[in-house]
């Protein structure tokens, strides 16, 4: 199996703290029987991107895995106004392995219409783009429309593996398994963080899957899929994505699951809309002004 989206380098963002963190989490994922590995440092604004860093403890990690797990690059890349501007300035920078597929990340709480203009302008300069976990946004929740126009204008789907069997709470379980029966997932990731509590484990969802929709499905978006994004080359034939061209509306409620972290809901919420307002520039551009004038 092939795990796209992993925070496997240490001591860069939330993901393993330490060296001997990050290999406890290539052994525990060499043990779930995962053969390769993308890791996927964040580039946000709490975690900027430190390439020289990145490229160093990447090489280190491989040097002592010796063979044990194959490593690529990739980027868990967040939706801002400075990461859009330098992934257009520099194309195929963030995608995984330079091939061209990249993850990208929004806010939790809340999507302004402006991030998927932002999108397009990535797609025109040649990334394939992988939107990532959008079980795990409240904001998706609450409005399912925007991932179907974000499929209908060619991003893909990566679903947290183990959201599936509801290790990220019921909302995201409900949402994940109605995506998986209609075909709207692409890829299937651990987001690994820690091997206590965002362990890098595919195994239990394959097997999830297997036993749900079929082995085809599993292969697809354990192996077959990520093999293509980490290759770069184009995805193999998908199923249909059911009612996706025809507009038929997801069947989640997200009423049903209102009350599920709310607390947590409010303070993600805050914290979003702060991020969101932005001190204006001298020249009087905005957030979404900078990057569409440049």
């Amino acid at each position: 199996m092939i795990d796209i989206h992993h925070h496997l380098i240490y001591g860069v963002d939330d993901g393993a703290a330490d060296l001997e963190a990050s290999l406890g989490l290539a052994e525990e994922a060499v043990k779930d029987g995962i053969t390769y590995v993308v890791c996927t440092p964040h580039a946000s604004d709490t975690y900027p991107w430190q390439e020289a860093v990145i490229q160093e403890r990447l090489a280190q990690l491989r040097e002592k895995l010796d063979g044990k797990l194959e490593l690529g690059l990739g980027c868990d890349f967040h939706v801002t106004a400075d990461n859009i501007f330098d992934a257009v300035s520099n194309p195929l920078r963030y995608s995984i392995n330079g091939k061209g597929y990249l993850l990208v990340e929004f806010p939790n709480m809340v999507i302004p219409q402006q991030m998927t203009d932002a999108l397009a302008r990535l797609q025109m300069v040649g990334y394939t783009l992988i939107i990532t976990h959008p079980e795990r946004y409240p904001a998706v929740h609450r409005e399912p429309e925007l991932l179907s126009g974000w499929m209908r204008n060619g991003c893909l789907v990566q679903v947290t593996a183990n959201a599936l069997y509801g290790r990220h709470g019921r909302a995201a379980e409900v949402f994940a398994n109605e995506l998986l029966e209609r075909n709207w997932i692409h890829f299937l990731a651990t987001d690994a963080h820690h091997i206590e509590w965002r362990p890098p484990h595919l195994k239990k969802a394959f097997e999830f899957v297997s036993n749900k929709v079929g082995e085809e499905t599993a292969r697809r978006l354990c192996v077959t899929n990520p093999a293509a994004a980490v290759s770069g080359a184009p995805l193999p034939s998908q199923p249909d994505p059911v009612g996706l061209w025809e507009g038929v509306p997801l069947k989640f409620d997200f009423k049903r699951f209102a009350g599920e972290g709310r607390d947590a809901a409010k303070a993600a919420k805050s914290r979003q809309e702060k991020d969101a307002e932005e001190p204006s520039k001298p020249d009087g551009k905005g957030f979404w002004g900078r990057i569409f004038s440049r």
